[in-house]
């Protein structure tokens, strides 16, 4: 069926210290605007008041639905988002209400792995692929779980959350995320990126052992929910050549080898994911 370019959605990106605004027309990311947070303000409407902002500026009768992905918990059916990471004062904001008051849209929210792996789901190269785990690992590690073509319904928008399960003397995040070079050696992944490909030996084997770290993680993935797909993205995931080794060779430890039948794990490259994932929520067809 051909695009129908006169159908868009809207996608909304909610980070710590920004806002990021895009259309999607038949799957391109056409329009993008962005706006910072301010982070010492007491009023969490001036959040709400940027986004809507931002928003208005892209809205137009052509415009099907709004998804935004935030960085915390969610209840779905109201659309009220708890405890924003980095913005103190959202602790319970009715954003769905805040937004469908304004522009006379469906909106749909969810958390930003959720995101992820939606947008993975509709935009990404595995389009389609109806059973896989998005993992993003970023400052921390988060998961969107996709069954039968749809994010794995739960009670609390909490089911993926692998990152935050107990691990050795902390959670998961601690050991596969940047969280793990913070707090082991006091510089960002970037950093330590940058010294392993210039050939630093403790920066290469920091990467090995955050990758272990990964395999345990993604063990853990597979006894849960035994996907045969898990898609990898997020700024600690570009440099996937310092620790793919050695994920698999902890992956490979797994008490049951015959679950790695066929079983993958691929690298994100869909670009503005953060965005798209977000209008993926939308449970809308705007091509």
């Amino acid at each position: 069926m051909a695009a129908d370019k006169s159908s868009s959605l809207i996608g909304v990106d909610l980070g710590g210290t920004k806002v990021a605004v895009g259309k999607i027309v038949a799957g391109v990311l056409t329009e993008q605007l962005s706006g910072k947070i301010d982070q010492s303000s007491e009023d969490p409407m001036d959040a709400v008041r940027l986004m809507r902002e931002l928003i208005g500026q892209l809205m137009d009768p052509h415009v099907k639905g709004i998804g935004v992905g935030v960085p915390g918990l969610v209840n779905r059916d109201w659309g009220i988002v708890y405890d924003v990471l980095n913005i103190p004062n959202w602790k319970e904001i009715p954003l769905k209400s805040l937004l469908q008051e304004k522009f006379k849209v469906p909106v749909y929210i969810d958390n930003d792995a959720n995101c992820f792996a939606m947008g993975e789901y509709r935009y990404g190269p595995h389009a389609g692929h109806d059973d896989f785990v998005g993992i993003t690992l970023g400052t921390g590690m988060g998961s969107g779980i996709i069954k039968y073509g749809k994010l794995l319904p739960d009670a609390h928008c909490c089911s993926g959350e692998f990152g935050t399960m107990p691990y050795l003397d902390g959670i998961y995040e601690n050991y596969t995320s940047g969280m793990y070079f913070k707090m082991k050696y006091g510089k960002d992944g970037e950093e330590v990126a940058e010294k392993a490909m210039a050939g630093d030996p403790w920066a290469i084997q920091a990467y090995r052992e955050m990758g272990k770290h990964l395999g345990k993680a993604i063990q853990t993935i597979l006894m849960s929910v035994d996907p045969p797909l898990v898609i990898i993205g997020g700024s600690v995931a570009k440099a996937r050549d310092l620790f793919q080794e050695s994920m698999w060779e902890s992956i490979r430890q797994i008490p049951f080898p015959s679950v790695l039948e066929n079983f993958r794990v691929e690298f994100s490259e869909t670009e503005h994911i953060a965005i798209k994932g977000a209008a993926a929520l939308c449970p809308v067809n705007e091509t």
